[in-house]
């Protein structure tokens, strides 16, 4: 219900019910007064009768006492008077007149008692008062009625009866009630009309409030209140006005600000409130998605990071994430459809091998799949009723990876809508990116030989715990071959340093030919190589590094102008067969070589534990 209509109801109920209680009061007090006016003028009545009666009784005129009863009849207001003698009076003076005989009970009830009684009567329209005074006998007072009584003192000479008229009484107490009733419900009516002229104008900027407040909830922060007094609810109308005013700059601020981070431009007809809220709650969710991706290790976990943000943060299913190899023009697929190196299918297989075949990393622009079909002629999925929307990630100026966001034709609605906040997210996952893979380059570079491309010393020393641990966990044996190209030292010398450099290179390549890919080739420095056989123990690796060396004496080493042999000598050592620790196992093979080279080159030793004489040397 409406304020207005509640102080409406309000005011007309309290007129009522005051009007109502007035009334009642009024017409109370009325008929107290009046009844009490009647008793007290019977009272007086009867006390004029007895002092008359009296007066007869004293001049002897008694006996024409009814001539005055009958005259008091003609008195306007009183209908009936008569006067009913008491047992002692009879037994005294005898029975009297014949109407001086009590006749109903209450006058013989109220000579039997000596108490008053009175009564008020309705007959038709009219109204009596009837008053039974009894007479006590007294010699107090100007008449001593015990002079002329033989009665006690107390006793009931008798009573008399009073009958009166009060309906003129009554009307007049109904007229002045009336014009007491009117003149209320005119006052009253003046009032209500002087507090509703009062109440409308709060009554009208409350329901102006509660539209404002109404709207302010639907992000509608535009309407005003009226002012239409100059008291506290104009005041409050001016609050309201400069809070909405204040709270419509802000948010219209804010929602600008954040479409500027998210490079979009904000929706005239979106609900204020609840866009800056959703926008502002996306960019606290970019920005701790921003800290999670700087403390991840590689950029691998970072895609994975990425990949879970769309499909738990904007519940889709279908999505790929490519990275770009612009140097070899090549694309690789990271992540298809939330599964790591999986199989594409949403695009032509033809990116793999030419990445400049997708139309965003070619472009660098993002791929509206949804506003023109067909855009991209490699999107190609295997069934029809598919739209897609291409990201590129961008590093360095050039693309270095590709989101590509997959929808069903139905739910493109969704997927526009999320592209915006989506496009926040790979923003800030662009640089992280970048700096994953160049810390990635740099770790590679610095765990790789720059002229032959094998691991490095380096690489061992960061990597030998895992190597020991995994033996360890599979029980297995490690084997360590460690070459020597024999009189390397010559090649230098007589041929040059880049003579010396393609023939190790070629060494290199043979290495790396002669084992298996789980296996591990290193240059250990200068001339020495390490082979790394995993799964391997000190009978086979003899067999492998066997095979090796005559691999080396048979091949024939191009150099600038010329073509060398070379032979190289190769110490076996096997872990944990040999040693308890990888390091000392390595000690081991080189121990190995140096007997190898000893005994004349071009051979294979196995360590044997007699070979250990002078650990100083090592």
């Amino acid at each position: 219900m409406k304020l207005n209509i509640k102080m409406l109801l309000f005011s007309i109920g309290l007129m009522v019910l005051m009007t109502v209680t007035l009334t009642a009061v009024s017409l109370y007090s009325f008929r107290h007064f009046s009844l009490v006016m009647a008793q007290e003028h019977n009272r007086t009545a009867a006390e004029i009768i007895r002092l008359n009666l009296t007066q007869a009784m004293v001049n002897g005129v008694i006996d024409k006492r009814s001539n005055f009863l009958q005259q008091l009849s003609h008195i306007e207001g009183l209908d009936y008077a008569r006067v009913v003698r008491g047992p002692d009076v009879v037994r005294q003076f005898g029975p009297g007149l014949p109407n001086e005989h009590a006749n109903d009970e209450i006058e013989r009830e109220v000579l039997r008692t000596g108490k008053p009684f009175y009564e008020v009567g309705e007959d038709g329209f009219e109204a009596h008062f009837r008053s039974t005074i009894p007479y006590i006998a007294s010699n107090q007072g100007a008449v001593n009625c015990l002079q002329c009584h033989e009665a006690e003192e107390g006793a009931v000479l008798g009573v008399v009866t009073l009958t009166t008229t009060i309906s003129h009484l009554k009307t007049n107490a109904i007229t002045v009630v009336g014009v007491m009733v009117a003149a209320i419900a005119l006052f009253m009516l003046v009032a209500l009309i002087f507090l509703r002229r009062m109440i409308s104008p709060l009554v009208l900027t409350a329901s102006e409030v509660q539209h404002a407040v109404e709207c302010a909830g639907k992000g509608d922060f535009s309407r005003r209140i009226t002012r239409r007094t100059n008291d506290e609810i104009g005041q409050i109308a001016d609050d309201i006005n400069r809070l909405t005013s204040l709270l419509q700059q802000s948010f219209s601020g804010i929602c600008r600000n954040v479409s500027q981070l998210l490079h979009t431009t904000s929706e005239g007809g979106r609900n204020l409130l609840t866009g800056t809220i959703h926008m502002v709650s996306g960019l606290v969710d970019v920005a701790h998605f921003k800290q999670a991706i700087e403390e991840d290790e590689t950029r691998h976990e970072v895609y994975a990071r990425l990949a879970e943000i769309v499909v738990e943060r904007f519940g889709m299913q279908h999505f790929s994430i490519y990275e770009v190899d612009a140097a070899k023009n090549r694309m690789t697929a990271v992540m298809v459809d939330g599964t790591a190196d999986g199989e594409i299918h949403w695009c032509s297989r033809q990116i793999l091998l030419r990445s400049n075949a997708c139309r965003a990393c070619r472009t660098g622009h993002l791929i509206d799949g949804i506003e023109t079909p067909g855009l991209c002629t490699a999107f190609s999925p295997d069934e029809s009723g598919w739209a897609h929307v291409c990201i590129p990630i961008m590093q360095s100026g050039t693309v270095g990876s590709v989101l590509q966001l997959v929808a069903k034709t139905e739910d493109t609605d969704a997927l526009r809508e999320n592209v915006t906040l989506i496009r926040a997210y790979v923003r800030e996952a662009a640089p992280v990116l970048e700096a994953k893979r160049l810390m990635d380059t740099l770790r590679a570079s610095s765990l790789t030989d720059a002229m032959t491309g094998l691991h490095n010393r380096r690489f061992l020393d960061e990597y030998v715990e895992t190597l020991t641990a995994s033996t360890h966990r599979r029980q297995s044996h490690l084997s360590i071959l460690m070459l020597d190209m024999d009189y390397f030292k010559k090649v230098n010398d007589t041929h040059g340093h880049d003579a010396g450099d393609s023939v190790l290179k070629g060494l290199a390549k043979i290495l790396s030919q002669s084992v298996r890919a789980s296996d591990l080739v290193i240059r250990y420095g200068g001339e020495e190589f390490m082979l790394i056989l995993q799964d391997t123990d000190g009978a086979t690796a003899e067999q492998v590094a066997e095979k090796v060396r005559e691999t080396v004496a048979t091949t024939k080493f191009q150099i600038p102008g010329n073509v060398l042999n070379k032979t190289v000598s190769i110490g076996v050592a096997d872990y944990p067969g040999d040693g308890d620790s990888l390091w000392q196992v390595i000690k081991y093979a080189d121990v190995a070589l140096y007997k190898a080279k000893d005994g004349g080159r071009n051979r294979v030793v196995r360590f044997q534990p007699e070979m250990w004489e002078d650990s100083e040397n090592f």
